[in-house]
């Protein structure tokens, strides 16, 4: 018996040992490709028709990660493109998401829904890679593992949110992937640190199968949740009540650190992520949305158009991006007023299925060259 113990923990130690050599070599911060590449999703489950996000699987069927592999592992765009699909990614925020949403009404749901056809024939598939929190890095970062997937076009709705320098590096995400962070910041010349102290950087002991139990739980636990999922397509718990956003405000025209109205400029913005993600995208066309925005009529909608955005620095930055499109000569959509304010829920930016339907709609009109 006493051999049987030691020869135990010998083995536990060197699988402990191997598995931090091959997580420091390979991916630090994420799963290990090994483990990442290995997903019941697009094999025995369908892929998810939109990132997992979550932090209650009991409620929802679903779980955030933190490994980007792992993550479009479980998505539908995993499968291998067809021969006649025109495959289109869809980036964002928790309104492209679809929070509080469920996946047939969310942009790339109704997108779908529509059944366009390129003018060769080919279907226009809208992939959804929107994912919560705000923020152009971590836009970024999603399309540099989706360009492996061979897209024909890339919609990007974007707000002034995004664009907060301050707001980049917040991310989850961004924090647990600081080399993959760190490739883009030094290809693309970005004004972002890379030596940011909210980067996770485990040590080697930390790496190995005890350190990252957490991480290998949380991937496990994305596979469990995937019977009860792919049973219901619950992927977040919407109540039956959506409280709704604010409409009257104090009469304070602050935004983000900045606490009186000034001059904004592209480098007071993070332009340099936007254009980052343009040029990582190549050949392949990027078109630039400015998202809808809930507009009030409410106390002090003189000086705010809602929560986050007073009217100066909203007006600033819209008319930045127009210009900085105009310059570059890219494709740009402005949507900002397109919706109307009774079809926002609970945020400046998440929509109700009706509020999402005028959206889809309008880009339903540009893919199709109207």
């Amino acid at each position: 018996m006493g051999r049987i113990v030691l020869k135990a923990a010998l083995l536990l130690v060197v699988v402990n040992l191997l598995f931090a050599v091959v997580w420091w070599e390979t991916a630090v911060g994420s799963l290990p490709p090994f483990l990442s590449s290995l997903s019941l999703y697009n094999h025995l489950f369908p892929g998810r028709e939109r990132l997992p996000y979550g932090e209650n699987p009991a409620e929802s069927y679903n779980l955030s990660l933190n490994s980007l592999p792992a993550l479009f592992a479980s998505h539908q765009l995993h499968q291998p493109k067809a021969a006649d699909e025109f495959r289109v990614i869809l980036l964002g925020d928790s309104g492209i998401w679809g929070w509080f949403l469920p996946n047939d009404q969310t942009l790339a749901g109704q997108l779908n829904a529509m059944g366009m056809e390129m003018a060769d024939g080919r279907r226009l598939t809208v992939h959804n890679l929107g994912y919560p929190i705000m923020s152009l890095s971590k836009d970024l970062l999603l399309l540099d593992e989706a360009m492996q997937y061979d897209p024909d076009l890339i919609l990007w709705p974007v707000t002034l949110e995004s664009f907060a320098p301050q707001k980049q590096l917040d991310h989850p995400i961004l924090q647990h992937n600081p080399a993959r962070l760190r490739r883009l910041i030094a290809t693309y010349n970005l004004r972002l640190d890379a030596h940011d102290p909210r980067f996770v950087e485990p040590d080697f002991w930390q790496s190995s199968l005890i350190g990252q139990r957490r991480a290998l739980a949380d991937w496990l636990r994305l596979q469990q949740v995937g019977v009860a999922w792919a049973a219901t397509g619950i992927d977040q718990a919407i109540p039956a009540e959506i409280p709704l956003r604010q409409s009257d405000f104090a009469a304070d025209v602050s935004w983000q650190t900045l606490t009186t109205e000034t001059t904004l400029t592209t480098d007071d913005l993070a332009f340099d992520v936007l254009a980052a993600g343009i040029q990582r995208a190549g050949d392949v066309p990027v078109l630039i949305i400015n998202e809808p925005i809930f507009i009030s009529e409410g106390e002090n909608s003189h000086l705010r158009y809602n929560l986050w955005y007073p009217r100066w620095a909203y007006d600033q930055y819209r008319a930045l991006l127009a210009q900085t499109m105009l310059a570059a000569e890219r494709p740009y959509l402005d949507l900002w007023d397109a919706v109307p304010a009774t079809e926002f829920t609970d945020s400046p930016v998440h929509l109700t299925p009706a509020g999402t339907a005028v959206f889809a709609a309008h880009l339903k009109e540009a893919l199709e060259g109207k």
